[in-house]
């Protein structure tokens, strides 16, 4: 069995120790070691991917597994990773470990929370690992159930509206995506779902791929915050505990870019070809909506909620671009907005605790109560509005570098009018800050609050050296999604 399955097993364990835990410290023990295995299993994973590159080995999967699982449809249980797959596991076991911190002091009915994120947690580890496609669905699937419960039920605000909400739009993005992957299968021969096989193999006529292409595209899309489908996005991150919020947007969301690159431009590439400028309108309307639409809100949850969506439709923007730069950078992006957003979401729930309110008007002075926080919550803002030496920046360069060099006018246009949303940006991120940090403290019941307790420093300490790991030492990873974005590339731009 593939090493990769660990990914797999590790929560299904983690699913059966809470299943028998009786009491809050064996839960709350559960989920740490579970987490941890899983944070070095992705770290050593890493570690492993890199040297096997280094020693010249060039295969576009390393450690791959597969088994027959299902032979009248061709099915079978596949796994394998390239680079982009490495850093997204990276990026979802570090959300994991540290969304179990940020969720330490959740009551009521723990044990059954944490049974329905581990549960979304196995599907998101299972669908960066899946090569075949209908396996990727299925974790795919797997993924987004649990969503519906842990808002419904441990959310806030509008949760059973939220809820039923992002349930019934990411549904039917999947029933697209099903139609989608029925069309790949079936016109290129009903004979594989295996996705590399398929791209090396390739007889889908030219016809058939722009009429399966959008199926796929908004259908990975829809979570991917697609404008005009990403309506579903700030409600459902406003309405969800904490840590959901934290591994929805740092980790889910990815689901949607990951797919779009990996099945729909990997497998239909003459239709990416062709339907591309369609979807870099939408994704510069994305960009530019999300930021403006930030700026005008009022509830902090709000404000990250939209930022996300602009920052999520960078990523697609960019890989609808179709060069190495911009790719790269759209994988950089994924991995440096997982990790600001989900800092971002871990600080307002920690600050939503203590205050009860999360409307900036009715917040001011927390950096003398809470200077930890506070602090944590200037290096989330500078890391997303792009400063250098965190995150943001390295992802953003990339991307506007490498859309500018496409030499149309079409392609030039579009960067330019992305580009804004760094200023735009800029406005809501130091408008925040300045208003509930440094300003007069605005309720005298605030002076008597207290700052981060250990377990939430453990999850703000961890995300903030990652975000700053990344946006000082970015070369390590850059060169390792590099090597996994060229030969898709190479099949795109035939």
């Amino acid at each position: 069995m593939s090493i990769l399955s660990l990914f797999v097993v590790i929560p299904v364990l983690m699913l059966l120790g809470l299943w028998i835990a009786r009491n809050l410290n064996q839960v709350r023990g559960v989920m740490v070691a579970g987490s941890s295995c899983l944070l070095a299993l992705s770290v050593w994973l890493t570690v492993a991917f890199i040297q096997a590159r280094q020693s010249g080995n060039t295969e576009p999967m390393l450690f791959t597994y597969s088994v027959e699982w299902f032979k009248p449809l061709n099915i079978e249980y596949a796994v394998g990773v390239d680079g982009i797959s490495v850093v997204m596991l990276l990026l979802s076991s570090i959300i994991v470990f540290t969304g179990t911190f940020a969720s330490w002091q959740l009551k009521p009915l723990t044990k059954e929370y944490f049974l329905w994120f581990t549960l979304l947690s196995t599907g998101v580890f299972g669908f960066f690992i899946s090569v075949d496609m209908f396996t990727m669905f299925m974790f795919y699937e797997v993924a987004l159930i649990p969503m519906y419960l842990l808002i419904g039920v441990w959310g806030s605000g509008k949760k059973e509206y939220a809820a039923m909400k992002l349930t019934l739009m990411l549904m039917g993005g999947s029933a697209l995506l099903i139609l989608g992957i029925l069309g790949i299968y079936f016109f290129n021969g009903a004979t594989t779902m295996n996705v590399m096989e398929i791209a090396a193999d390739n007889h889908i006529p030219h016809d058939v791929q722009n009429v399966f292409f959008p199926f796929i595209f908004i259908g990975f899309g829809v979570l991917g915050a697609l404008f005009p489908f990403h309506t579903w996005s700030p409600d459902g991150h406003a309405s969800a505990p904490t840590a959901v919020s934290m591994l929805h947007a740092g980790v889910l969301m990815k689901l949607g870019g990951y797919g779009c690159f990996r099945v729909a431009m990997f497998l239909l590439p003459s239709a990416a070809q062709d339907l591309s400028w369609i979807f870099i309108i939408l994704t510069t309307i994305s960009v530019v909506y999300g930021a403006f639409s930030a700026c005008v809100q009022t509830d902090l949850k709000y404000i990250n909620a939209y930022s996300s969506v602009s920052h999520c439709g960078l990523v697609l923007f960019a890989l609808l671009m179709m060069t190495k730069t911009a790719c790269t950078g759209a994988i950089l992006q994924m991995l440096s907005h997982g990790l600001m957003t989900a800092l971002f979401f871990a600080l307002i729930g920690m600050i939503y605790g203590r205050t009860h309110t999360r409307d900036i008007r009715q917040l001011g002075g927390l950096m003398k109560i809470m200077p930890f926080l506070s602090v944590g919550y200037v290096i989330a803002g500078l890391a997303n509005l792009g400063l250098p030496g965190f995150s943001g920046f390295v992802a953003e360069m990339n991307i506007f570098v490498g859309s500018f060099a496409n030499d149309d006018t079409f392609h030039r246009t579009a960067t330019i009018i992305a580009c804004t949303s760094i200023v735009i940006t800029a406005v809501y991120i130091l408008r925040v800050v300045g208003k509930i940090l440094y300003q007069k403290v605005a309720n005298p019941h605030y002076l008597e609050l207290t700052d981060a307790t250990w377990d939430e420093r453990v999850a703000v300490c961890c995300l903030i050296f990652c975000v700053a790991g990344l946006g000082i030492a970015p070369l390590w990873v850059s060169n390792v999604i590099d090597d996994a974005v060229a030969p898709i590339l190479n099949v795109i731009n035939f």
